[in-house]
């Protein structure tokens, strides 16, 4: 070997360059073993507590630790995948609790998310978005600091992403947002997501379809010009075809917000059966999954209770017998809205409360009013029903004729039940009672209270005088002698339906059923005197 001048070097001059050469890689290697060392503790830190989160049980261990201010930090790291950890971490965190949604908050959290969506690649912006969701879900006020963030034009923007998974994330978020109030679904559809919004329920993922519709619930469920909006964008008739689709989650979330904006109007109620979802929304409320059937009949009575034209429409379709199948299969809550439903179609007139009698809608309705333990579905069945019998003596007959009138009363009389029950069975007594005719019927209700016996008392004064056999019957069942036995004030109206009906009878035969009549003839024995 030569040396600089060309000279040939020693061979001792050799072997002392070969140790320095090695040292000095020595100690390039220990350099990046430290920093190798570190990024693995990284790695094992962020996953571990990502796994940690989890588990309610060590919420409150990793929050009095100091969790949230050594996640931060991390999530700028220069490696890709703690990033997504530490995001992902977050998230579960803020999703547990408020408190937990409120430290991620406080943290300053939020702005590094935000930038790091337009920046960071598709799995760090799921992770991302997942933490903004799950801030967002807690409360208005936790939305809107995730709105004052700057969050929305990053999650619209991520709506645009190529990977179907990212716009899931991004509008599952959106909709927690716009969920809580009016104001912040406005600013959702400010930001221009509802278009995007449409445009992904069009994508072949299933995930993507049902999130999208919810997004879409959400958004046009608190006011009738966020659902223009988003009828405007064209949702109904996309909507309206997934009506059949296979999938029972897309289902429940189509047949949602389809009821979300049909709630609203007449016109926007016109704009979703336009869409023909008759008669295939139907066939939901056969459906195996229970949210399909209990989402489909609440779609049907948002549309129902707007016209008599709409609510026609609806009976033209065979929805009142398939409402009436409903409600006697379901049970609890899920009956609700079919007994609504068949309330709304009954109140607009006599011939489609007379499409309920026929269809049999009575007897679950009467069901429902006697066996469901909650009093607000006692309630709306003794709406429904008094709506039903309220329109002509035929109706109230039918009601009478299915002994809803003494189940009503005893609604009414029981101590449990709420005001709004009481109230609500009052007023389809006393309608229905107005219009019955069918006196044996109503002879049960004579030991009613006098709020509702003065109704009961009434119509014995209006029937009796056009019917002898009727006044016949009155005596033979014992009804004349309960009159009699009414303890009306001198002056109220009841006293005066009791003496109009004991003006029909023989003055004898009033005598003869009065309360006191056997102590008034012991009184004329006593005082008889045969040998006088």
């Amino acid at each position: 070997p030569l040396g600089s001048k060309g000279r040939c070097l020693a061979p001792q001059t050799l072997s002392s360059a070969r140790p320095l050469a090695h040292s000095a890689f020595n100690m390039s290697r220990a350099v990046l073993q430290v920093f190798e060392e570190y990024q693995k503790s990284r790695v094992t830190f962020v996953q571990t507590v990502a796994d940690l989160a989890t588990r309610p049980a060590n919420i409150d261990a990793l929050q009095n630790a100091g969790v949230m201010a050594l996640l931060r930090p991390l999530l700028l790291d220069n490696v890709a995948s703690i990033q997504q950890s530490a995001a992902l971490a977050l998230g579960r965190l803020a999703n547990y609790s408020d408190e937990l949604a409120e430290s991620v908050v406080k943290h300053e959290i939020l702005p590094q998310l935000v930038y790091s969506l337009s920046q960071q690649n598709r799995f760090y912006k799921k992770a991302a978005a997942f933490v903004l969701r799950a801030v967002s879900k807690h409360s208005p006020q936790l939305a809107q600091a995730v709105v004052d963030s700057g969050a929305l034009e990053a999650l619209v923007a991520c709506l645009e992403e190529f990977d179907p998974s990212v716009k899931e994330s991004a509008a599952w978020a959106l909709g927690y947002i716009a969920r809580h109030t009016k104001e912040l679904a406005n600013t959702v559809v400010d930001a221009g997501a509802v278009p995007l919004l449409v445009l992904c329920f069009q994508e072949p993922e299933l995930s993507l379809k049902r999130i999208s519709a919810s997004a879409l619930s959400d958004i046009c469920k608190h006011s009738p010009e966020l659902a223009q909006v988003v009828v405007d964008a064209g949702a109904v008739s996309l909507l309206a075809k997934d009506i059949s689709h296979n999938d029972a989650q897309l289902k429940r979330q189509v047949c949602s917000c389809l009821s979300q904006i049909a709630k609203h109007s007449v016109d926007l109620a016109e704009v979703v059966v336009e869409a023909e979802i008759f008669p295939r929304i139907l066939h939901c409320l056969k459906d195996i999954d229970e949210f399909v059937r209990k989402n489909a009949a609440t779609c049907i009575r948002e549309i129902a209770r707007h016209t008599p034209d709409l609510a026609k429409l609806i009976v033209n379709a065979g929805g009142v017998a398939a409402m009436v199948d409903y409600i006697t299969e379901a049970r609890g809550n899920n009956r609700l809205p079919g007994i609504m439903t068949l309330g709304y179609i009954a109140a607009f007139s006599e011939t489609l409360a007379l499409a309920v009698v026929v269809s049999k809608g009575i007897p679950p309705l009467k069901d429902a009013l006697i066996n469901e333990p909650e009093d607000h579905l006692k309630a709306a069945s003794a709406w429904s029903l008094g709506q039903i019998g309220r329109h002509s003596p035929d109706h109230a007959r039918a009601l009478a004729e299915a002994d809803v009138l003494r189940r009503l009363l005893a609604v009414y009389l029981h101590q449990d039940s709420s005001e709004d029950l009481q109230t609500k069975a009052k007023r389809a007594l006393k309608c229905v009672i107005q219009k019955c005719t069918t006196l044996p019927a109503l002879e049960p209700l004579l030991e009613a209270p006098p709020n509702i016996l003065k109704y009961v008392v009434q119509q014995f004064a209006k029937v009796l005088p056009n019917d002898l056999n009727a006044r016949r019957n009155f005596v033979q069942s014992g009804g004349l002698q309960k009159v009699q036995e009414v303890n009306a004030e001198v002056g109220s109206k009841l006293h005066d339906y009791v003496q109009e009906i004991n003006a029909l009878y023989p003055p004898e035969i009033v005598q003869y059923y009065s309360p006191n009549y056997s102590e008034t003839l012991i009184k004329k024995m006593d005082e008889f005197n045969p040998t006088g």
